[in-house]
C-alpha cells in the first residue's frame, strides 16, 4: 500500500480545517498510508526583512528535506504546474508504478518555500493562478489527493 505524507510548515489553527483534513485522512485509509507531519514554523517579526524571511525559509526547508529523505517530492509552490484531477491521479500512479512506495507533498509557510526544496522537488505543483487562505491549501490539497485515488479506483467520488 502506498504511503502518502504531508508535510507542512505550521499547524492549522481553527478547528473545521482540522476536521476536514481528518475526514479526508479517514477515506483515503481505504486507498494508502496517509498522514499529516506538521512541522515547526520559524518564528518571525510582525514585519520581517527579506533576509528574515530567507533565513526562516532556509531553516525549514532543512527540516523539510530530513524529513523527506529520498522520497519523491511534490512540493505546493505558485510558479509550480497546474494540473487537473485527472492528471494529478496519473502523476501518483505514475510514481507508484515506477517503484515510489512513499510520496511527499509538502506545504511550506505563508512565506513559501525555499528554493532548496523547490530544486529537490521531482514535481512542483500549483493548486490555482488564484490566491487562497494558506490553511485552506492543506484541506484542499487532501481532498485532492482522495479525488485522486477515487479517479485511479474508478470511484463514484469524482464526476
Amino acid at each position: 500500500m502506498l504511503n502518502i505524507q504531508l508535510l507542512c510548515i505550521g499547524k492549522l489553527k481553527e478547528s473545521y480545517w482540522r476536521e476536514a483534513c481528518a475526514e479526508y485522512a479517514k477515506r483515503l485509509s481505504a486507498f494508502c498510508r496517509f498522514s499529516i507531519i506538521e512541522l515547526p514554523e520559524s518564528r518571525l517579526p510582525e514585519t520581517p526583512s527579506p533576509a528574515q524571511v530567507t533565513a526562516a525559509l532556509q531553516t525549514e526547508g532543512e527540516k523539510i528535506l530530513a524529513a523527506v529523505g529520498n522520497a519523491p517530492l511534490i512540493a505546493l509552490c505558485i510558479e509550480g504546474k497546474a494540473l487537473s484531477s485527472e492528471a494529478l491521479s496519473l502523476k501518483i500512479d505514475s510514481m507508484a508504478v515506477n517503484g515510489a512506495s512513499k510520496l511527499c507533498f509538502v506545504i511550506g509557510s505563508s512565506f513559501g518555500l525555499s528554493d532548496s526544496v523547490k530544486c529537490a522537488a521531482n514535481l512542483r505543483l500549483s493548486m490555482s493562478p488564484m490566491t487562497f487562505p494558506h490553511q485552506l491549501a492543506r484541506v484542499m490539497l487532501c481532498e485532492q489527493i482522495y479525488r485522486a485515488f477515487q479517479i485511479l479506483n474508478h470511484g463514484k467520488y469524482h464526476k
